[in-house]
């Protein structure tokens, strides 16, 4: 039990030291681009675009890959937000501390920080929609991919949470579908 303890530290402080070091780099020309990347996932405004435009463009496959994906989101960010966010019970980093350029500021979440939400909810998106459309898959995974940087980038979450956030994401994306596989 003490060696997992030493374990769980020092990737804490491996965790944190990766944070800081996002920080103080300067980085002006990400700075703008991470800060609208980030907000334009809240409340999952790019994966609904995107369901939209596979719905219309694909066809009825288009339209299927946009369900799961949907429905893979749902079930992602119920999971996380209600049961895994109030458990884990990580609070956000203090980005006065950190030393976070206020260029890079979006609003604080509430919310306990692992896992991120924000990555949770891209890669479920992703991962369900690209079960339909392999080909979608690799081109969504690397916006979720950005979302969850961006969210690093702009001192509302640890790297950890984000990649909790994805591992959540993706392993809740594919329970969905595999229920909505054997629902049929």
């Amino acid at each position: 039990m003490n060696g997992l303890r030493q374990w769980v530290a020092e990737v804490d402080r491996l965790d944190r030291s990766v944070y800081e070091a996002i920080a103080r780099t300067p980085s002006p020309l990400l700075d703008r681009s991470m800060r609208a990347l980030s907000r334009a996932a809240d409340y999952s405004k790019l994966s609904l675009a995107a369901s939209v435009a596979l719905a219309i463009a694909a066809g009825p496959d288009g339209r299927r890959a946009a369900a799961r994906g949907l429905a893979s989101l749902a079930a992602t960010a119920t999971v996380v937000n209600a049961l895994i966010k109030p458990l884990a019970r990580r609070r956000r980093p203090d980005r006065a501390l950190a030393l976070v350029p206020s260029a890079r500021h979006v609003d604080m979440p509430r919310s306990r920080s692992f896992p991120s939400g924000h990555t949770a909810a891209a890669f479920a998106f992703a991962t369900g929609a690209g079960s339909v459309l392999p080909w979608a898959g690799p081109p969504l995974a690397a916006l979720a991919a950005l979302v969850g940087y961006s969210r690093i980038h702009t001192g509302v979450h640890y790297p950890v949470d984000v990649i909790g956030g994805a591992l959540c994401g993706v392993t809740l994306a594919e329970a969905t579908c595999t229920w909505l596989d054997q629902s049929r």
